[in-house]
């Protein structure tokens, strides 16, 4: 391949990434600032990976100091789910879990709220303008 055809080849590569990027950033939504007495930091961004939707938890976001912290998500209808733990145990330490797949039976998200199960508490929520799925 001469250097004027892989200029080209490049080009090509460039703008089609940045078209990738770009369509994948549209699929992408914001929700409002978590609000509560212990989840009152960042926000939840929701996108869709693989036909799959996700949930993101920004990295200003703040894992309430909490027995038992979970992802909980409430639908349009006002159907609530309860998902996974936010705190995962691990060898060195506490992690948490920044992120979650909805499951498929979850028609859509109008909010989330980090929930503690041990104390049956909101710790905080946040909304999108819209539900998301």
């Amino acid at each position: 391949m001469n250097a004027k055809n892989l200029v080209k080849f490049l080009a090509t590569l460039i703008v089609g990434m940045m078209l990738t990027a770009f369509a994948a950033a549209q699929d992408m939504h914001q929700s409002s600032q978590f609000q509560g007495p212990k989840a009152n930091k960042g926000f939840v961004t929701h996108s869709e990976r693989d036909g799959k939707s996700v949930l993101t938890l920004s990295d200003d976001f703040v894992v309430p100091d909490t027995p038992d912290p979970h992802w909980r998500v409430v639908d349009s209808d006002g159907n609530v789910y309860d998902l996974d733990k936010l705190k995962k145990k691990a060898f060195l330490g506490d992690k948490y879990q920044k992120e979650i797949t909805v499951p498929g039976y979850v028609k859509n998200v109008s909010k989330v709220i980090i929930w503690c199960a041990w104390a049956e508490a909101n710790l905080g929520e946040a909304s999108f303008s819209s539900p998301v799925k």
